[in-house]
């Protein structure tokens, strides 16, 4: 998501992150590979991570559909309220998302990761407390943020790992970068900012849309962090409308 301030939500989320930090001090950040989720490896800085498959360092843009696709990618969440009706609106339309998972919230909310995953759509790491100054942060709190996160989500998913990593308010950082690549999980950028989380109104977020999907096709929207109504509206407007001038929908390259 872009990097904005004064959001009260992620103050609750920061204070969360930091009593799992806390609790993880010394452990190992590696977590099992789908299938291996009940046999977690034991705590212990020696502990190796599972066998993945590196992908690409460069951050993605570009849609596995070509040059009509667009990707919907959502962020923040999973949200107890939020969440399920974005669902549905995906739903009603067939459409398939990237949703784009703080750690803190998935571990919350194991049952709504598992719905997402269920539905068919991707997961992404979203970092552990969503810190937008991550880029000015150090190596060793970039790779907890990240590597934490990873398992909180690969857990509450019942085995299944994220693909993507999203860095919160796009600060990436060459190491970053290179150790979500290490871990399977493809840098992942936006070409389009709903600008939802401003709260501008439906039809403001449809106008933004619109105006921006020239400049590609990964739009940005958000299921926590606030009311998400006018998200919910927008993109019950803009999936069929985008459908019908010949958009077809799809995941982020990996």
């Amino acid at each position: 998501m872009a990097r904005h301030g004064g959001r009260g939500w992620y103050g609750k989320v920061l204070g969360a992150a930091l009593g799992v930090t806390l609790l993880a001090a010394g452990a190992s950040v590696w977590t099992a590979q789908a299938g291996a989720v009940g046999s977690s490896p034991k705590a212990t800085t020696s502990a190796k991570p599972a066998a993945v498959k590196p992908v690409d360092v460069t951050i993605a843009h570009a849609s596995d559909k070509g040059a009509h696709g667009v990707n919907i990618t959502i962020d923040d969440g999973p949200d107890p309220r939020w969440t399920p009706q974005v669902l549905d609106v995906l739903r009603q339309y067939g459409v398939k998302a990237t949703f784009c998972m703080v750690g803190t919230q998935a571990q919350a909310h194991p049952d709504l990761v598992k719905q997402v995953v269920a539905a068919g759509h991707r997961l992404c790491d979203h970092s552990v407390s969503h810190d937008t100054t991550m880029d000015k942060k150090s190596e060793a709190y970039q790779s907890q943020q990240i590597l934490d996160a990873e398992r909180m989500i690969t857990e509450a998913s019942g085995g299944v790992r994220p693909l993507y990593y999203r860095a919160p308010g796009g600060a990436f950082t060459p190491y970053s970068r290179k150790l979500a690549a290490s871990r399977g999980m493809r840098p992942l950028g936006w070409n389009v900012d709903s600008k939802d989380f401003e709260l501008p109104g439906t039809a403001a977020i449809i106008a933004t849309v619109e105006h921006e999907l020239p400049n590609g096709p990964t739009i940005l929207f958000h299921d926590a962090g606030g009311d998400r109504a006018e998200t919910v509206a927008a993109l019950r407007q803009l999936l069929p409308q985008l459908r019908g001038q010949g958009y077809v929908f799809g995941f982020p390259v990996r």
